[in-house]
């Protein structure tokens, strides 16, 4: 077994990792502050935020409004954009020199990156894309939850010996917080030690794509196997009622839909004040990206499908049968204009 970079007994905290991009938190790295702040509560502990970046500091408020006590900030012209290797080395530094007991951080494209690279640094383990966690009692060691076996296992995995406890968490795992303008904490700027020969790549162009984020759809109408690739009416309906369209793996892996549409396990979970799930059976691979809208509506053939179990109103018919109607309904009951509201 790998040697720890330092004991347990020399662990403090809990941190979560402040991921920014051009001057703006990612919501994940808030609804991470909310969760960190409900376990540290239980257990009496402290929340801290580490924030790297480019003059960045102006960011330090909205974390501690959202509920961090203190904020390291690591401020240096070459961590502007993120690099592997910039943003590596100094926050592996930051950890080894601090010594946390818990450090969470956002399953994005650049968290993932980020979050492997700093366990095989620092010599800890890694819970990656934890659909909940919790505090042990008795040891307050952290049990990251995680699915497997297309969702049908659910495993709860702790790290006893080596620090600090790593966990990345999806963004809408979560809801966010409600942040406390009154709220108070520190903050420390601490020292980067970085040159250019640290970073091999140079990022040229940094483009950040305005696409599609179902996570912030307050209504989606989703549709699987059973649409059999026709989302004409998924998308109708979707547009009528001011939501989006959502799918399930099927028309994804099938070549009918974008990935950036996946609601699920391997896709993105949703929080949407209303679900309208079309022709999708619902494994927990799904649902677990679906379980936490307000009110969800399932139709679908098989009035055996496991969609039903989750849903408030279940119909038990073709979606081609019953979207038609509904859509005529709603156009209707708005004078016939079918104007796209909220």
């Amino acid at each position: 077994m790998t040697k720890p970079a330092y004991p347990p007994e020399e662990a403090r905290g809990l941190w979560v990792y402040l991921e920014q991009d051009q001057g703006r938190l990612e919501g994940v790295s808030l609804e991470l502050l909310g969760k960190a702040r409900e376990m540290a509560d239980s257990r009496g502990m402290a929340v801290t935020g580490a924030l790297l970046g480019d003059q960045v500091s102006a960011l330090v408020q909205e974390a501690i409004a959202t509920g961090a006590d203190e904020v390291l900030v690591a401020e240096h012209p070459l961590l502007r954009l993120y690099t592997t290797d910039g943003y590596t080395k100094v926050f592996s530094q930051l950890i080894l020199e601090r010594k946390p007991d818990i450090l969470l951080l956002g399953a994005t494209a650049n968290g993932r990156d980020l979050a492997g690279r700093v366990a095989v640094r620092v010599r800890t383990g890694l819970t990656a894309d934890c659909t909940n966690m919790a505090l042990e009692d008795g040891t307050g060691l952290l049990v990251g939850e995680v699915t497997g076996f297309g969702g049908g296992v659910l495993a709860y995995i702790k790290c006893p010996d080596h620090r600090p406890q790593m966990a990345t968490v999806r963004p809408g795992v979560f809801a966010p917080p409600q942040p406390d303008a009154s709220r108070r904490g520190k903050v420390v700027t601490v020292p980067v030690d970085l040159s250019q020969e640290d970073v091999k790549v140079q990022v040229l162009e940094h483009v950040t794509g305005q696409g599609l984020d179902i996570t912030k759809a307050e209504v989606l109408v989703a549709a699987g196997r059973g649409c059999r690739g026709d989302f004409t009416l998924v998308n109708e309906l979707a547009s009528l009622l001011g939501g989006e369209m959502g799918v399930s793996r099927v028309p994804v892996d099938q070549g009918w839909a974008s990935r950036d549409r996946m609601i699920g396990q391997t896709g993105y979970v949703t929080r949407p004040k209303l679900a309208i799930v079309c022709g999708i059976s619902g494994a927990f691979q799904f649902t677990v990206g679906i379980e936490k809208a307000e009110t969800i509506v399932a139709i679908n053939l098989d009035d055996e499908a496991p969609i039903f179990e989750q849903a408030d109103y279940c119909v038990v018919d073709d979606m081609f049968q019953v979207l038609p109607p509904l859509i005529e309904a709603i156009k209707t009951a708005r004078g016939g204009n079918g104007g796209r509201q909220g």
